[in-house]
């Protein structure tokens, strides 16, 4: 009535066979362990052929992710242990850090910096001044380049009178000067230099600290 067909013994394969086929399965799935699943999932890479297809780099995101996650949970059960809420568990992350030391050292919105550079021919003289409060404090630096120059370091209050001269220093046949400029009053203050020299020279003024504008004079 049924018509079965029952393999013959000559059919099925052999015990050496079905061993052979086992090994080669365990030895790719043991590969494939090696190659894809370490590197994809923990990050452990022993042969580089993860790095290399970029498993490594998402193994390496994986745990990151799940030691954030770890340390997010223990804080939070620390602060529920005492009593507090989940809320207060934030973990202290790269952001946070650069918060709270940005408090601790804060910049001072009114400190500016600028710089100028310009050219003087033989006999020429030119002055910039910044314009400053009483008791403000600017950081300067001016070199020169091809010889030397002669300056004035001065000042002129607001509505000054006729004739009137603050001087802060003078110098002759300078390459450079640097310091702080502290403002005696209310008005402009800077510096007038001269080439005496038989060459051209070129100036360079940095200046750091507090005032509002810088203004150039031929």
């Amino acid at each position: 009535m049924y018509n079965v067909n029952t393999p013959s013994p000559d059919e099925l394969p052999s015990s050496r066979t079905l061993f052979r086929s086992t090994l080669v399965a365990v030895g790719v799935a043991l590969l494939l362990l090696i190659t894809v699943v370490l590197p994809a999932e923990y990050a452990v890479d022993p042969t580089g052929v993860g790095r290399v297809l970029g498993l490594t780099r998402m193994g390496e995101i994986k745990m990151a992710l799940a030691e954030e996650a770890a340390a997010a949970e223990a804080a939070e059960q620390a602060v529920l242990a005492e009593g507090g809420s989940p809320a207060e568990a934030a973990p202290v992350g790269p952001d946070i850090v650069e918060s709270a030391t940005a408090a601790v050292e804060p910049v001072d919105p009114g400190i500016r910096s600028d710089s100028a550079s310009f050219t003087l021919t033989p006999g020429q003289g030119t002055e910039i001044k910044l314009r400053m409060d009483e008791g403000a404090v600017v950081r300067y630096r001016w070199t020169v380049q091809g010889g030397v120059v002669n300056h004035d370091t001065h000042g002129d209050p607001v509505d000054a009178p006729p004739g009137f001269y603050h001087g802060y220093s003078r110098g002759t046949a300078l390459p450079s000067d640097e310091g702080e400029l502290v403002a005696a009053f209310d008005g402009t203050h800077g510096w007038f230099w001269r080439n005496r020299g038989a060459e051209a020279v070129t100036v360079t003024l940095i200046v750091d600290g507090h005032f509002s504008d810088v203004i150039r004079m031929e």
